[in-house]
């Protein structure tokens, strides 16, 4: 717990510095591109219409979600996976990549995971306004479900950063944790409700599907772009299995950020 106080206050004190080096770290990643951070929204862009083609036409055609069009029930789930993975990848690999500039400067490390993160979150709200708009066209307009969409992008940030200070953490000691990582990332696109139903398998299988946390996210964020619901408030169990499951991989992760971060320059 001493541990967790720690990292928190850390990033109360530094918010304004998290906030001024996550734009330091979007510009300096779409530098000497002549469309700049215009990628940051291509790629995605691209993406998707592959997932669709392959997914929607190519292996199978897929029949209707529900009562929802699969293009856009995949769309509204595939929006907030790319936060997901290019923030777990990005920051996994923040500390060691860059403790060689920063460790001589005056704040602590956990704050390099968290600017990590919130580079990621600025063309993520700029994919999900168009996302939005799309939806308006395609047959989804807004609705008062978009209410709770803050609910489960800062539950997700708040995982995110938990996360990030364990692999982070394990990737500065151990290298081999990135490309562990990378394979995990790679199969939870498949294991997530994103490309296809979870409803086409049995119940007692959906259950361990629920496990990974991300499940939770990405279901809140249909429901609100698609205007199905309250999720959070219509699966409370499910709620409170999240925000434990947050609260467990904090402690955990400040407890191994704090003990180990002393060391990190050793590791390099």
């Amino acid at each position: 717990m001493k541990s967790a106080i720690t990292v928190i206050k850390e990033q109360v004190k530094f918010s304004y510095l998290i906030r001024r080096l996550s734009i330091y770290e979007l510009r300096s990643l779409t530098r000497g591109n002549y469309l700049g951070a215009a990628w940051e929204i291509i790629n995605p862009a691209i993406q998707i219409l592959i997932y669709w083609f392959v997914f929607g036409f190519g292996i199978r055609q897929r029949a209707d979600v529900g009562d929802i069009p699969y293009f856009q029930w995949m769309f509204a789930g595939i929006l907030v996976w790319f936060l997901i993975n290019n923030s777990v990848m990005k920051s996994t690999k923040s500390i060691y990549s860059k403790i060689r500039m920063l460790a001589k400067m005056n704040f602590p490390m956990s704050v390099i995971p968290n600017y990590t993160i919130f580079a990621q979150l600025y063309p993520h709200l700029v994919l999900l306004t168009i996302g939005t708009i799309v939806l308006q066209f395609i047959g989804f307009p807004i609705s008062i479900y978009y209410l709770q969409l803050p609910i489960y992008i800062v539950g997700l940030l708040m995982f995110l950063f938990s996360l990030s200070l364990i692999t982070s953490t394990l990737a500065t000691i151990i290298r081999d944790v990135q490309m562990l990582m990378q394979s995990i990332m790679r199969m939870l696109l498949y294991l997530s409700p994103i490309l296809w139903p979870p409803t086409s398998l049995p119940d007692s299988w959906q259950v361990f599907l629920k496990i990974n946390p991300f499940y939770y996210v990405i279901e809140g964020y249909r429901y609100s772009l698609l205007g199905e619901g309250w999720y959070f408030l219509e699966n409370p169990t499910y709620t409170l299995y999240f925000i434990g499951v947050l609260a467990i991989t904090f402690l955990v992760g400040s407890y191994l950020h704090v003990k180990f971060r002393s060391q990190f320059i050793d590791f390099l």
